[in-house]
């Protein structure tokens, strides 16, 4: 028979648990984000008005193909679990900027931290080759870094956690209360 005891270790042993996973989680979010990353190796800065409107977007003329230049990204990034996310290149226009021409559009991201979504362009004809002073790349990649305060990120893991502590007591509560109910029948 499980009694008044049986409640209270199982009380005691959710509550260590919790704490334990909430003081993980805010161990994960709670360090800085990570700078801007480095362009790849030989990429040539574009300085046209468009891709210098913010410090948080900048974008390059590389000679990589799409998957070396998102293992460059990928290997810089990946200090902490990161996620690798695919997105059709259409939605390059609402991600990245309204006149962005896109072939793909990838996201590496931290979850509940930050982002960094790669947009890439070849070009499929001739008339759209990207030539940069004389020389002739593969692609243009435009880079757009979101960053996340560490301050907001610990209130927002303080703030969920204690509503969810309360939330699971509230369950608690009312699974001791049903149990009791049934005992007593």
């Amino acid at each position: 028979m499980v009694g008044q005891g049986y409640f209270n270790k199982m009380k005691l042993l959710f509550r260590v648990i919790y704490l334990a996973f909430v003081l993980a989680f805010l161990f994960y979010v709670f360090p800085a984000s990570p700078p801007f990353p480095k362009p790849p190796p030989g990429a040539k800065q574009s300085f046209e008005p468009a891709d210098t409107e913010t410090p948080l977007r900048r974008s390059y003329f590389v000679d990589q193909e799409r998957e070396e230049v998102i293992s460059y990204y990928f290997s810089q990034f990946s200090a902490i679990k990161t996620l690798r996310l695919n997105y059709p290149p259409e939605e390059a226009k609402t991600i990245i900027r309204d006149q962005t021409r896109s072939s793909y559009l990838e996201e590496l991201v931290h979850p509940f931290r930050e982002s960094l979504y790669i947009n890439g362009f070849v070009p499929k004809v001739r008339k759209d080759a990207i030539v940069i002073d004389g020389k002739n790349y593969h692609q243009k990649i435009t880079i757009r870094y979101v960053p996340s305060s560490s301050l907001l990120r610990v209130i927002y893991v303080i703030l969920v956690s204690t509503l969810g502590y309360l939330t699971i007591q509230l369950f608690l509560m009312l699974v001791k209360e049903t149990w009791q109910t049934l005992k007593s029948r």
